[in-house]
C-alpha cells in the first residue's frame, strides 16, 4: 500500500490574511513539503496542472524537478497532466528527464482536467475534450513502449521514424489514468491496461462500479489482472481530535469551495460539511482518517491513497501539523493493515 500527497499549489486569499499568496513563497514551501513528505516515509506526491490566477502550477513537471534535488525516494507524479491539450511527445520528454534526474522516480497521471482553461489557452477545441484526450493517451502509451515511433491521428501532425528521446531511466515509466466517475474513463484504463486512479471527496461506494467496468474492460482486452493497480485520491486534513480538526478545517474549506464556485457563491453550510465527513471525506483525527482510508481499500481495492494536504491554501502551520500527524500515525497503522489485506476482487 502507497500512501501520498498532492497538491495543487493554490494561492487563495483568505479574510484571515494566513493564506500564502506570493507565488515564489509558494512554490518554495511546495518544494518543502516533498522533503518534508520524503524525510517522513511517504511514498508519493503529485503536483496537478492548472492555468488559473489562482493556482501556481503551470508548469508542474519543472518544480517536480526542483522536488527531486532535495528528495530521495518519494515517487515524484503529476496529479494531472491535462493531456488533452498537452502534446504527448513533450509530456513523455519532460517526465522520462525528471525519471532520469530523480533516479528512476517519475511516473505520469493524465487525466482530462476538473478545469478547461488551457483548452482556449493552447488552441483546442473544447467540443472535441474526449476524442483529444483519448487519441493522446494512445499515442502516449505508444511513445511510452517505441523510442523510434511512426504514428498519425486526426489531431496532430504524424511522426515518421521520429526518435522520441531521451528515454526514461525505468523499464517502463508509469502512466496512471485519473478519473472522477465517468464510465467510459474506467472501460478506457482497463482497456489499455493502465493503473487507475479514482479522485473523489465522499461517497466510495459510488465507485464500486467503476472498477468492475475498469477490471471487465481489462479482462476483455487481455490484460493481466494481477497486474492492474487502482488508486484514490480526495481532499483530507488531520488533527490531533476529531472536533478540533472539523472545527479548524471548516472556515478554510468553505471558503475554497466558494471560491472554486461549487456553492454558487453562496458560503457552504456547516450542516452540509459534517454530511459530506459523515459520508466519507477524510477530515477528523488520525483515526477518523485511517478508517475511511481502510474503507476505500476495502471496497474498491486500492493499493495507493493520495490526500490533498493543503487543499483551499490552509495557513502553513496547518499543513504541516496535518501532515505530520499523517505520517507519524496515519502511515503506519495503513502500512500495517493493508499488509494482510485480501487481493482485491478482479486481481
Amino acid at each position: 500500500m502507497e500512501l501520498g500527497i498532492y497538491t495543487f499549489g493554490e494561492i487563495n486569499q483568505h479574510s484571515d490574511g494566513l493564506a500564502t499568496t506570493d507565488v515564489t513563497t509558494r512554490l518554495g514551501q511546495l518544494v518543502q513539503l516533498a522533503r518534508n513528505a520524503d524525510q517522513g516515509g511517504l511514498d508519493v506526491i503529485a503536483l496537478g496542472e492548472h492555468h488559473r490566477p489562482d493556482f501556481t502550477l503551470s508548469a508542474p513537471e519543472v518544480v517536480l524537478g526542483a522536488m527531486a534535488s532535495v528528495t530521495k525516494r518519494i515517487r515524484l507524479t503529476s496529479g494531472v497532466t491535462v493531456l488533452s491539450s498537452q502534446d504527448p511527445v513533450r509530456v513523455y520528454q519532460q517526465y522520462a528527464t525528471l525519471d532520469q534526474l530523480s533516479g528512476g522516480r517519475a511516473e505520469i497521471v493524465a487525466g482530462r482536467g476538473a478545469f478547461t482553461e488551457s483548452f482556449p489557452l493552447f488552441g483546442y477545441d473544447l467540443d472535441q475534450y474526449n476524442e483529444l484526450f483519448d487519441e493522446k493517451l494512445r499515442m502516449l502509451v505508444q511513445i511510452r513502449r517505441d523510442e523510434v515511433v511512426t504514428w498519425q491521428g486526426r489531431y496532430r501532425a504524424p511522426l515518421d521514424r521520429a526518435n522520441v528521446v531521451p528515454r526514461a531511466k525505468q523499464e517502463t515509466l508509469p502512466i496512471w489514468v485519473a478519473i472522477g466517475g465517468t464510465p467510459a474513463s474506467a472501460m478506457r484504463a482497463g482497456s489499455l491496461g493502465l493503473p487507475m486512479i479514482m479522485g473523489f471527496f465522499t461517497g466510495t461506494e459510488q465507485f464500486i462500479p467503476r472498477v468492475e467496468l475498469y477490471h471487465r474492460a481489462a479482462e476483455d482486452a487481455g490484460h493481466d489482472p494481477a497486474e492492474l493497480r487502482l488508486g484514490a485520491s480526495g481532499h483530507m486534513f488531520i488533527g490531533k481530535t476529531s472536533q478540533g480538526a472539523r472545527d479548524s478545517f471548516y472556515p478554510y474549506y468553505a471558503e475554497y469551495l466558494r471560491q472554486m464556485g461549487m456553492t454558487g457563491g453562496g458560503v457552504f453550510p456547516r450542516q452540509a460539511y459534517d454530511s459530506w465527513i459523515q459520508n466519507g471525506l477524510p477530515v477528523g483525527s488520525p483515526q477518523q482518517v485511517i478508517e475511511e482510508i481502510m474503507k476505500r481499500v476495502e471496497l474498491l481495492g486500492i493499493d495507493r491513497f493520495l490526500g490533498q494536504i493543503d487543499v483551499g491554501n490552509l495557513p502553513w502551520n496547518m499543513v504541516n501539523e496535518s501532515l505530520e500527524l499523517f505520517m507519524t500515525e496515519v502511515l503506519p497503522v495503513v502500512k500495517r493493515e493493508t499488509a494482510a489485506v485480501p487481493a482485491p476482487r478482479g486481481a
